[in-house]
């Protein structure tokens, strides 16, 4: 009571931080009237007047109020719109690095406009990220008028660009993209093995559009890039078969925390099918043996039981698209993990892709918080603040809307089945259609959207049904949802980031309707046109009451619930928003008190009648409070896990960037070597343990398997005083002689680019590894439990003796490779021969390089591919059928030039040879009738 007393009195900690920021905001509009009086070309030079004094040393927050203020005036030029000051408190709460909490309609795309520019004068890039494709695009292209008048670069990355636009979109100053790109970039920069192949730079400031849909919804799962293993189609169906015999005392599933399992009965029954089915390798379906099988059997179960077409995934084109569980869109291109996308697959009867391996991953969380300076903007983030601070450290900032809210939300309405739910929703549309008011639906599901659709089919009523199966065509549905009499159903936040205005959105009806009109007064007077109707519309809109928002059931969290409700009353237009639940919603289902809705409402509700209660609406509340402490419990422990790896990750990758940025590795190596040594002498050798128990025969075995020469360790061991050091000394300096030898006759800088590609080839091979490792390790960590154990602390000792042995590998791997292959250089590709009488083909296979075809002599006949020539031995030429004998000695030795063959058979006689090209062999007459062999006539060499 005394908190609310004082907070009535001073205002919240919110209103004080927001209240210190107007005064900035006061010597920003202190500017205007200097900055209205420059021309555009004094106004586009203050960029570069920024840019030197930031050499000059001055820092961002000196040049905030005069950079705002430019922004503000290039806007009211550009765009004809001018930054209310709501808005530039919103930039300058970007600009620090935190989130600006501000309502739908708000107009939070101009808002960035302030805080990128600034940011951007540095240089360095700016990153603004978005939740889909077609709103980094938008927005790159209508934002970047603004950043282009005035001096600055814009990129754009979406999928399918090739390697030189993303690097080209990543070196300008400001670069809009999705996080799935930008994740997915990052990954693929580290699996390059050089820099002029990467395409991101150091990272330096990001403004997250939709922070909460993209930090916390997006942010259960990480970004994994993943390469085909073996295909194991058949398994997947015969396995999916089985299970889809199993019935449902078969098996316990637990919705409140999506799992499931086999009951006893269960088990026995699925054993015997697989017995039947000559699945199990043992009768026994746990036996090590049959580890596999256990493991597509639970995805099998998982992908059946658990998992709902048209809720969960869809199927297009033969292929299973998942279904963001929060926005409603598709997610092409993503995969469930560990076998369940297969299983999912089995189930629907298309085609099996192969299982995945992981080759590099990383979540949201650890991929943000490398950015030095962090930014978001949402108009639901209060919930979750709690969540901001502890995972980002990032601070929630609500910004008061310019206009109060004058939109009306009314209490919650409680059926007791779903149908007698959306007969109810269907007749309150119809209702609102035909007073014209329009009225945007949300939905959680396609199949609820599409059931409520055929409600309104009954009722006669007009209405657009927008999904995961109309992705393209979202935000023009969602533009016009705002239109007299419109009736639109999304699913759950389909259109997020597009406009709901009264009336219609007027550069959607531009780009539909006279986009393709030629310039001129047809064109004209069809955009005057529209406007007048939008005006009018707008009119009728207001009078009948604004956008009536319209939600069929609460969603697990309640910032879903908020951003539905928050597509009404933009900018202070009247709205309604209402929301239908009944007993069999999944909220009040699996997590509602039971026993209060249902003796309630059973017992006092008649068939087709409502209740609406603000207590049963705080009971709801208190329901989905609960759902999202446990959601961000699993977030918090992905984060957990995922920062055992992350630690690991940056050891690779700065390993990774400093052998590409090294002109030679040699010390690298070198160290490599030595240690691989080492650890060699201290496993057979033990540090404490006598001579008499040194295991000698392990370590001989392995220096010469991993070094490619044996070494004489029995006869050092005769003298006296030899130990493990000594060892240590002596078998490093036999394996650098022997290395020193070996490239002794090899170009150093060709042996240099050896040394990384060998060093980056294992790096990654063992990574992957690794990453594999750690999968299993994770879903197999959660049973130290049962023992008191700490998971996470059990995980993350495993782990890091894990990493120890990894890069223990690597440099034995290493070490072994460039000690044990021998470098060939690659010959050109022989010129083609015509086909020869076996006795005369001339020798024109591969060249063994190490022979002594260098020398002037063809490795042996016994060599694959080669046949015995017919070699002059004192003067070298060939006397093989082969026109002059020049042709194949050239395709063979052209590359040894100054050799004893690089000079021979440079052409035919001087005269004039009518038989030149002819089949002729050499040792025959002439064809000219002389009497001479060919090769004394018309086929002398000069």
């Amino acid at each position: 009571m005394i908190g609310g007393l004082a907070k009535s009195i001073f205002g919240s900690s919110n209103d004080r931080y927001v209240k210190s920021i107007e005064k900035v905001v006061a010597k920003i509009n202190a500017l205007e009237p200097e900055y209205e009086a420059l021309s555009d070309e004094q106004l586009q030079g203050a960029t570069a007047t920024f840019r030197d004094r930031l050499a000059e040393g001055e820092t961002l927050d000196d040049l905030l109020p005069q950079a705002f203020a430019v922004v503000r005036e290039a806007s009211k030029r550009v765009f004809g719109m001018r930054h209310f000051d709501v808005q530039m408190v919103g930039g300058i709460v970007l600009h620090r690095g935190e989130i600006a909490e501000m309502r739908t309609g708000e107009g939070k795309t101009l808002v960035a406009t302030l805080a990128v520019y600034l940011n951007a004068l540095e240089g360095k890039g700016v990153h603004v990220v978005t939740v889909n494709d077609y709103l980094a695009r938008r927005d790159a292209e209508t934002m970047g008028k603004l950043y282009n008048f005035l001096g600055l670069t814009v990129g754009v990355i979406v999928p399918n660009l090739h390697e030189s636009q993303r690097r080209e979109a990543y070196g300008c100053d400001i670069t809009y993209s999705t996080n799935n790109e930008l994740g997915f970039d990052y990954l693929r920069d580290n699996m390059k093995h050089s820099r002029e192949q990467q395409v991101h730079r150091p990272f330096n400031f990001a403004i997250v559009d939709e922070v909460d849909s993209i930090l916390i919804d997006e942010a259960r799962t990480p970004l994994i890039i993943s390469g085909p293993t073996e295909d194991k189609s058949e398994l997947y169906v015969s396995i999916d078969a089985i299970v889809k015999q199993m019935d449902e005392e078969d098996y316990e599933k637990d919705e409140k925390t999506k799992n499931i399992g086999w009951t006893e009965d269960g088990i026995e029954k699925v054993e015997q099918r697989l017995i039947e089915a000559g699945l199990l390798e043992t009768d026994n379906l746990y036996d090590f043996e049959n580890t596999q099988v256990v493991h597509h059997l639970d995805q099998a179960l998982r992908a059946n039981m658990m998992f709902k077409r048209d809720t969960d995934y869809i199927v297009k084109d033969g292929k299973v698209v998942i279904i963001d569980e929060f926005t409603g869109r598709m997610m092409d291109g993503r995969r469930w993990s560990n076998g369940l996308h297969q299983a999912v697959e089995a189930k629907e009867g298309v085609k099996i892709e192969p299982e995945n391996q992981t080759m590099a991953s990383i979540t949201f969380q650890n991929y943000f918080r490398m950015y030095p300076k962090l930014a978001g903007m949402t108009g639901t983030a209060a919930t979750e603040a709690a969540e901001f601070f502890d995972i980002y450290k990032l601070n929630v900032v609500e910004i008061p809307t310019n206009v109060p809210i004058a939109r009306i939300d009314e209490d919650d309405q409680f059926y007791k089945s779903t149908l007698e739910k959306f007969a109810a929703i269907a007749k309150a549309i119809k209702e609102k259609n035909e007073i014209g008011q329009p009225v945007l639906v949300g939905t959680v599901s396609i199949e609820k959207s599409e059931l409520l659709s055929n409600f309104l089919t009954q009722e006669g009523v007009k209405h657009s049904v927008l999904n995961a199966r109309m992705h393209e065509q979202e935000a023009h549905i969602v533009a016009q949802a705002g239109r007299i009499g419109a009736v639109t159903i999304a699913t759950n936040m389909a259109g997020r980031g597009t406009d709901i205005q009264l009336g219609g959105n007027f550069e959607f009806r531009l780009e539909d309707e006279v986009r393709d009109m030629p310039e001129g007064p047809e064109r004209d007077a069809a955009i005057a046109r529209i406007k007048e109707e939008i005006a009018a519309e707008r009119q009728r809109v207001l009078e009948a009451g604004g956008l009536f928002v319209l939600g069929t059931e609460r969603h697990e969290s309640r910032r879903i619930d908020n951003q539905l409700r928050g597509r009404s009353g933009r900018q202070g237009d009247p709205g309604l928003s209402r929301f239908y639940l009944c007993l069999e919603d999944d909220l009040l289902r699996i997590f509602g008190p039971d026993t209060l809705f249902s003796k309630m409402m059973n017992a006092n509700l008649q068939d087709g009648e409502a209740i609406g209660s603000k207590w049963l609406s705080k009971a709801i509340e208190t329901a989905q409070k609960k759902v999202e402490a446990r959601n961000y419990d699993i977030r918090k422990q992905v984060v957990e896990y995922d920062n055992v790896m992350n630690d690991q990750r940056k050891v690779i990758y700065e390993q990774r960037a400093e052998i590409m940025d090294s002109e030679t590795v040699d010390d690298v190596v070198l160290e490599m070597r030595t240690d691989t040594v080492n650890s060699m002498v201290g496993t057979a050798c033990p540090p404490g343990s006598y001579p008499e128990q040194w295991n000698v025969e392990v370590l001989k075995a392995t220096y010469a398997d991993v070094i490619g020469e044996e070494a004489p360790i029995d006869s050092w061991l005769e003298e006296d005083g030899i130990d493990p050091e000594d060892i240590e000394q002596r078998l490093a300096a036999q394996a650098d002689a022997r290395m020193d030898a070996k490239i002794a006759g090899i170009d150093p800088s060709i042996w240099r680019q050896v040394e990384k590609s060998v060093l980056l080839d294992r790096l990654d091979h063992h990574w992957k590894e690794h990453l594999a490792t750690l999968d299993a390790l994770r879903q197999v960590v959660g049973l130290r439990a049962y023992a008191q154990k700490q998971p996470i602390n059990e995980y993350k000792q495993e782990a890091f003796a894990l990493f120890e042995r990894m890069l223990e590998a690597i440099r034995e791997d290493v070490t072994r490779i460039l000690m044990t292959t021998n470098l060939r250089m690659a010959a050109p590709e022989p010129a083609p021969l015509p086909e020869l009488p076996e006795f005369l083909t001339n020798p024109t296979g591969a060249m063994s390089v190490g022979g002594q075809a260098a020398g002037g002599q063809v490795a042996g006949g016994q060599a694959a591919g080669l046949m015995t020539g017919h070699v002059d031995p004192l003067t070298g030429m060939d006397n093989s059928n082969d026109g002059d004998g020049s042709r194949g000695r050239e395709a063979l030795f052209g590359a040894l030039a100054g050799s004893t063959f690089a000079q021979v058979g440079a052409g035919g006689a001087e005269r004039d040879n009518p038989y030149e090209g002819m089949d002729i062999n050499r040792n025959s007459p002439c064809p000219c009738g002389s009497g001479n062999k060919y090769k004394h006539c018309h086929g002398a060499i000069s």
